[in-house]
């Protein structure tokens, strides 16, 4: 892997997120499904040049939390974080729903 190059990780977490969201779009339209699985993974496939381009999550950053990065890919949030040359893409959550109330929800399971 050549310097500068980072690899994609997404973790069992992550891929139920997207299965999750591709699988309640699907029952409206197949081809927005397709789109909205290929924007995503696309979002985070750009992650490999520039992993630093997402911001800080606001409601960590409140907590002085600041491993975790977003991107956005409307209306959905891809939660990640950086280790050496690797990105952990952790979640992939509808930017309308409660950030916080997910993250509680997702410590209590």
């Amino acid at each position: 892997m050549s310097k500068g190059t980072y690899q994609i990780f997404w973790t069992q977490t992550a891929q139920h997120d997207l299965k999750k969201i591709i699988e309640y779009i699907r029952t409206d339209s197949e081809n927005q499904a397709k789109q909205v699985y290929f924007a995503i993974k696309q979002k985070a496939e750009n992650l490999r040049q520039m992993p630093l381009q997402g911001r800080i999550v606001p409601e960590l950053r409140f907590h002085n939390i600041l491993t975790y990065r977003e991107l956005i890919s409307p209306p959905w949030r891809v939660i990640y974080k950086t280790e050496d040359n690797k990105v952990w893409v952790l979640a992939v959550i509808d930017g309308r729903r409660n950030m916080e109330d997910i993250l509680l929800g997702r410590f209590i399971e």
